[in-house]
């Protein structure tokens, strides 16, 4: 039985650290009950557990202190800051286990963390991080800005076509058993001099922007979390309770 039901939270604004803990506590909880599942039904007969056993879906919503995360592709020297200036800048630096190079998360910067079983919705980590993608662009066009895709390449972007390429979204993922963890880094007023300090997602020719510099005014960072929240409940067909 897939079970469309999703628990949404919202964490403020958390320590990456403690975060990183509570997803992980999450994603094994989930991981671990599917192979549960799994290792009953092969001594029994039928799905009778699989209907009876649905696996919980999250939807993680926050914003971090400075910090800079590196994922498992990525490389150590895109962080352009040693850690005296990692002090300076009231930072921290932490490799982690998802896909992807390095990035920054701070203050005015919407985390999503979707902790999905995507047995409950579609097995497809393409269609995944499109469909993530997909969110982002359609909240964007509320405010009246246009945003799409850079071909090759993960996250959302302005003018994507020409020399003007900017980012205002990167995607980073990890998925064991069907089971997402981390996801999405929404930039709406974020400061955007912290990206100076590394080479974004290790590409060195584009910016990075916000929705405060596209539109030149602060943006109302909840309200954009209910229009993101709404728009991800769509697209995945969600129940969010």
């Amino acid at each position: 039985m897939k079970n469309k039901q999703v628990d949404f939270q919202d964490w403020g604004l958390m320590d990456y650290k403690a975060a990183w803990d509570k997803q992980e506590a999450l994603f094994a909880g989930t991981v671990n009950l599917k192979i549960d599942i799994r290792n009953r039904q092969s001594v029994t007969e039928g799905n009778e557990y699989d209907e009876y056993t649905p696996t919980p879906n999250y939807l993680i919503f926050c914003e971090h202190p400075h910090v800079y995360t590196l994922g498992k592709s990525g490389k150590p020297e895109h962080l352009l800051l040693d850690e005296k200036g990692l002090k300076e800048k009231n930072a921290v630096y932490y490799p982690i286990n998802r896909g992807g190079d390095i990035t920054y998360h701070g203050p005015g910067q919407i985390v999503s963390y979707p902790i999905l079983d995507l047995d409950n919705f579609f097995t497809d980590i393409h269609l995944y991080l499109r469909t993530l993608e997909e969110a982002v662009i359609l909240t964007l066009a509320d405010y009246g800005l246009k945003a799409g895709r850079y071909p090759g390449y993960t996250g959302v972007w302005f003018d994507a076509d020409n020399e003007r390429a900017r980012k205002i979204c990167a995607l980073g993922v990890r998925c064991s058993r069907w089971v997402t963890m981390h996801g999405l880094a929404f930039n709406v007023n974020p400061d955007l001099d912290y990206f100076k300090n590394i080479v974004p997602c290790g590409i060195d020719d584009k910016e990075v922007t916000s929705m405060q510099r596209e539109l030149g005014y602060e943006v109302d960072i909840n309200e954009v979390k209910k229009i993101l929240k709404q728009h991800i409940s769509v697209l995945f067909n969600m129940e969010i309770l």
